[in-house]
């Protein structure tokens, strides 16, 4: 498929998704929505990659939605419904809206937030399963400094990562939060400077590539994401109905080799 809006690579297991719109902060437009949606799905179908990185091009990450698209929405009294699509077997219905699919994607999904992430953008990195900032990145919920809602499950999402009250903070005063602040709350995972944000990303991601088994990626996202949906009893009970199949996988077979003959690993994902 021929980009417009983005970029895709992929190489070393690693398939790389770049926001391309720098004059605009990456600012999100149905193009862009089409485009990502369809590298995601390129990186699941291809075997040779094994994690997925998001990020964006020049100063932003995702400054949120085009503002264009939303005086068109103003203009019409319409705004985007969230659309069910087929949700992969194994997987959370919930985890087929029109942002949420990130989750049903079987390959870690890693947000590299390099500048400006606000508003949809946002939302977006919140959907990825690991985020990483550059110390240049600032975050902003914005919905209600545009007299908007906390759009596309922001409001099941946040309260997860940093809690109730920081939550309603920063989506009651859609402040700015600098990369120290977001690290220190647990809205990041880790922050980079921005010198060495891309060598850093990179390697974790090849890391996972290269060292963990795709088949334990693979279970253990779904598992940490339905785990969601689920009481500790279920979710014990869901892993115990999982292991055996993990326990005649070749990829356990190997990671028992490896480690015995003391060698790298060569993880199928079967």
């Amino acid at each position: 498929m021929a980009y417009q809006e983005i970029l895709y690579s992929a190489k070393d297991g690693v398939a790389v998704i770049t926001l391309n719109r720098p004059d605009r902060l990456n600012a999100w437009t149905g193009t862009m929505h089409v485009e990502v949606k369809a590298a995601v799905q390129a990186a699941v179908d291809d075997d040779a990659v094994r994690v997925i990185v998001l990020t964006g091009a020049g100063r932003g990450f995702c400054a949120g939605a085009d503002m264009n698209a939303l005086q068109t929405i103003q203009a019409s009294g319409r705004g985007a419904a969230a659309r069910e699509e087929p949700a992969p077997a194994g997987t959370n219905p919930s985890f087929s809206k029109t942002y949420s699919y990130f989750p049903a994607a079987p390959k870690p999904i890693i947000a590299a937030i390099n500048g400006a992430c606000a508003g949809l953008g946002f939302v977006i990195a919140l959907y990825a399963d690991i985020r990483f900032a550059s110390d240049a990145a600032v975050f902003t919920t914005a919905f209600s400094r545009r007299g908007l809602v906390a759009e596309h499950g922001v409001s099941w999402l946040l309260p997860r990562l940093i809690g109730i009250a920081a939550a309603a903070d920063l989506l009651f005063s859609a402040r700015k939060v600098s990369a120290r602040e977001a690290g220190e709350i647990g809205l990041v995972n880790r922050v980079i400077p921005f010198a060495e944000f891309e060598d850093e990303v990179m390697a974790y991601a090849r890391m996972l590539a290269t060292e963990v088994s795709p088949r334990s990626l693979r279970e253990i996202k779904r598992e940490i994401w339905n785990a969601q949906f689920q009481t500790l009893g279920e979710a014990i009970e869901a892993a115990n109905l999982d292991m055996p199949a993990s326990f005649t996988s070749e990829d356990f077979k190997e990671g028992v080799a490896h480690f015995v003959e003391k060698r790298a690993p060569a993880f199928t994902g079967r």
